[in-house]
């Protein structure tokens, strides 16, 4: 994988969301980030990554926001938490990594056709209307959607896990799901204004 080795400038930065990332989960700490690197040297998937953890912070503290949202990097956390804690000054890394996902989402900001976007929006729509997931219709969503013809190619595995029972064809759902999208609109308004 080539690395991104470009020049930034002062006129690349955008303030406005290197305040948000400031003010988001996961960045409160921000500014205190010593870029020791610990956390790109914790990364199992820094390898792999066209920034590594450590510049992610960098340039999210910065308001480079081009650079940071259209990075395959945050796409690539596993959420394993060994850079946070590996971090000397406990910066919730994971947390922000979680938000700036969510944020490339919501500015339709992510590759189309990779797997990690898709399954959170996803994931998403299936709690905010049934109350929980369906992992077999979870799977079914993401193929459908960034692999169909991998889809095809697994049919006569979906076959024996349906045969043996482990592929469930009945969406679950609970009751009251209407209180689960006024819990998930009440946590959205908190984060928006915490934010500003």
């Amino acid at each position: 994988m080539e690395l991104k080795r470009t020049v930034k400038f002062e006129a690349d930065r955008d303030p406005e969301f290197a305040r948000w990332v400031s003010h988001t989960v996961g960045g409160e700490r921000i500014r205190h980030c010593l870029q020791c690197g610990l956390c790109s040297g914790k990364c199992p998937l820094s390898l792999y990554m066209d920034y590594t953890p450590r510049r992610l912070m960098h340039l999210s503290r910065e308001g480079f926001k081009e650079e940071v949202l259209g990075s395959t990097s945050i796409w690539l956390c596993t959420a394993c938490y060994a850079c946070m804690v590996e971090c000397p000054k406990k910066i919730n890394v994971t947390h922000l990594l979680y938000a700036l996902k969510e944020r490339a989402i919501e500015e339709g900001r992510y590759p189309r056709r990779f797997a990690i976007p898709v399954m959170a929006r996803q994931f998403s729509r299936m709690v905010r209307g049934r109350g929980r997931i369906t992992e077999s219709w979870l799977v079914l969503q993401v193929f459908m959607r960034t692999a169909i013809w991998r889809l095809l190619g697994m049919s006569r595995l979906g076959l024996k896990l349906l045969r043996a029972g482990r592929l469930p064809l009945r969406r679950e759902t609970i009751q009251r799901q209407a209180e689960i999208a006024t819990m998930l609109d009440s946590v959205a308004t908190t984060r928006k204004e915490l934010a500003l």
